[in-house]
């Protein structure tokens, strides 16, 4: 054989690799956005629609206050009295870091509604979009 040959061979060899490669099918998405953000935004959404929208009853002294562009790093939704929106958080839901880690705190969470938060908060962040 002469070495052009050999050159062309390995061309050939290499080029046939590439285009099996190139039809490999792709690994899916591992799953919703780990980021703090994205998790706080499912987060905010789900709370929204189904504490708040919903008429549920548990909330319905109180209202929402995202703060999802935080320069911490912590991206978080408050719960506040409806009527006193300036007032003190009654629960507070934060999350830091990629993947997220999430908090959540305040005098809710010492209510017996503390048990429905944490489970919500956990399926949500999931990337779960149902009510309870």
């Amino acid at each position: 054989m002469r070495p052009s040959t050999n050159i062309a061979a390995v061309a050939a060899a290499i080029t046939l690799c590439i285009l099996i490669a190139s039809c490999q099918s792709r690994a899916p998405a591992s799953g919703p956005d780990r980021s703090a953000l994205s998790t706080m935004e499912r987060v905010a959404v789900g709370a929204n629609s189904c504490w708040f929208k919903s008429g549920d009853a548990a909330f319905s002294a109180y209202r929402l206050a995202p703060e999802l562009n935080s320069f911490s790093g912590r991206p978080r939704i408050l719960v506040v009295h409806k009527n006193s929106p300036e007032g003190r958080p009654l629960l507070v839901v934060q999350a830091e870091g990629d993947p997220a880690r999430l908090q959540a705190f305040g005098p809710m969470m010492s209510e017996p509604v503390s048990t429905r938060i944490a489970s919500d908060v956990t399926r949500w962040s999931g990337g779960g979009k149902t009510c309870r």
